[in-house]
């Protein structure tokens, strides 16, 4: 088969596409027989490198991904050949307390598919049965890729993190990303508000089209001030952050008393100074957040597939253009999710 693989950290000639043998399934496992893979910042950190943290290389990058059961190993047959699938991209191996209570991503032995192990950037990935997401026969599986990852982060963060309600007034960092994407519908859902920040007028144009009511391009406004005169000066409930640095440190000050900042991510850069005064002060939350439970998962897909949430994808690369797609996501231009389509519907 097909697959991309990552030998060693590096650029874009990191990616390689080779050839590998069709991986089997073993007890408890399915074949997948790869549709679309959908990329992730944490594609471009599996193929950079994080320092300070080891990837268990070679790797078959690709945590999000959807298609066709292929073939099934022994106790997974409960799963028909030929069901049409999306793959939740966590996984854990062991039974836990953590898992037991539906918090999976807080188990020792939590894994994501393209991080921990080889993930979906190939024609076929073997995953464990309970990972395996069927979807309705007239949902498209370019859809069904690229709502996994992000629209759990983001469930998890706003939902079960920040405890979102009707009336908050709602900060969403970063209006293109596949998180800030899928947090803003989601927070429109639950009945907030959204103010949504982007670096350009078409970004801001887009975010408001995906559900906010209000946006500013960071890059000619102070979007601290912006949010001042849009709460009436009351302050943010909710602040959704995965940049960093560049936004989390001014963003205490933004909140109104009681407030919560929720992140998931620093890409901007993670050391910073962080003044405490307005945290004690006005009884403020931080709140870190990866991924999410199973069980909320597949709460939220049947969402998707009711199409109460809407996954955007930006634009579709072949499997051999990855490099192309990885250079996409690192542009920063995309708005919603880049997809590779590895043998489509």
């Amino acid at each position: 088969m097909k697959a991309i693989r990552v030998e060693q950290h590096g650029g874009l000639d990191a990616l390689e596409l080779v050839d590998l043998p069709v991986p089997e399934p073993g007890p408890g496992q399915v074949r997948i027989k790869v549709a679309y893979a959908a990329l992730n910042h944490l594609d471009i950190w599996v193929r950079k490198g994080v320092p300070g943290h080891r990837f268990p290389l070679p790797m078959t990058p690709g945590c999000d991904f959807s298609g066709v059961v292929d073939a099934c190993g022994p106790g997974a047959e409960a799963m028909p050949i030929g069901t049409r699938v999306a793959i939740a991209p966590g996984f854990n191996l062991e039974p836990s307390l953590q898992a037991a209570a539906g918090e999976h991503n807080l188990a020792r032995d939590y894994g994501i598919y393209g991080e921990t192990t080889d993930g979906g950037n190939a024609e076929y990935a073997v995953v464990q049965l309970e990972n395996c997401l069927p979807i309705p026969e007239d949902f498209p599986l370019d859809q069904a890729a690229a709502f996994p990852l992000t629209y759990l982060t983001a469930w998890h963060m706003v939902v079960s993190r920040c405890g979102i309600q009707p009336w908050d007034k709602v900060l969403i960092h970063a209006a293109g990303s596949g998180v800030s994407v899928a947090a803003t519908q989601i927070a429109r859902l639950h009945g907030a508000e959204v103010m949504i920040t982007a670096g350009s007028d078409e970004k801001v144009a887009r975010g408001i089209e995906n559900g906010a009511q209000f946006g500013v391009n960071y890059r000619d406004e102070d979007w601290t001030k912006a949010a001042k005169q849009w709460t009436g000066g009351r302050g943010l409930d909710i602040i959704v952050d995965h940049v960093g640095v560049d936004t989390l440190p001014k963003g205490v000050w933004a909140l109104a008393k009681g407030g919560r900042i929720v992140t998931c991510g620093v890409t901007s850069g993670a050391q910073m100074e962080l003044n405490f005064a307005p945290i004690f002060f006005k009884s403020l939350s931080i709140l870190g957040s990866t991924m999410g439970g199973l069980g909320e998962l597949k709460h939220l897909a049947q969402l998707v597939f009711r199409g109460e949430l809407k996954p955007l994808i930006d634009r579709t690369f072949a499997l051999e253009d990855v490099a192309e797609a990885h250079a996409h996501v690192e542009s920063r231009q995309a708005f919603g999710k880049v997809l590779l389509r590895v043998s489509g519907e």
